[in-house]
């Protein structure tokens, strides 16, 4: 029963890979599908981390305004790191840039954990 299972799975990626070829204009199609994947993927992490935060609310506020600011720090250079990683890594300065940023947010993250855990 899971080959058939599979066997349609694979069927099903087939057709959408072959009317993406074949069909005028599929990768235009293609390509919106993806960016509404994107967005739904972007919501779905906004969502989580909202929830997150909600239910850790006084733990994260119970660290103290030093250590929440590296946090919200920390979080804010991990996305910058993440959306301009490709532009980054295109010069030799940009990529030593990349790794030095990297190491603070480490060294920020392990901070707060450690404040975390003292209590």
């Amino acid at each position: 029963m899971e080959h058939a299972k599979t066997a349609r799975n694979i069927a099903i990626v087939v057709l959408i890979a072959a009317a993406v070829y074949f069909l005028p204009a599929g990768g235009r199609a293609a390509s919106a599908v993806q960016a509404a994947l994107g967005a739904g993927l972007g919501i779905a992490i906004a969502f989580l981390a909202v929830r997150g935060y909600r239910e850790r609310r006084i733990s994260i506020h119970s660290l103290g305004d030093r250590h929440r600011a590296l946090l919200y720090g920390a979080i804010a250079l991990a996305v910058f790191e993440w959306v301009a990683r490709a532009r980054m890594w295109e010069t030799g300065i940009g990529e030593l840039a990349w790794f030095v940023m990297l190491g603070f947010i480490v060294y920020a993250a392990m901070e707060v954990f450690r404040r975390y855990r003292a209590y």
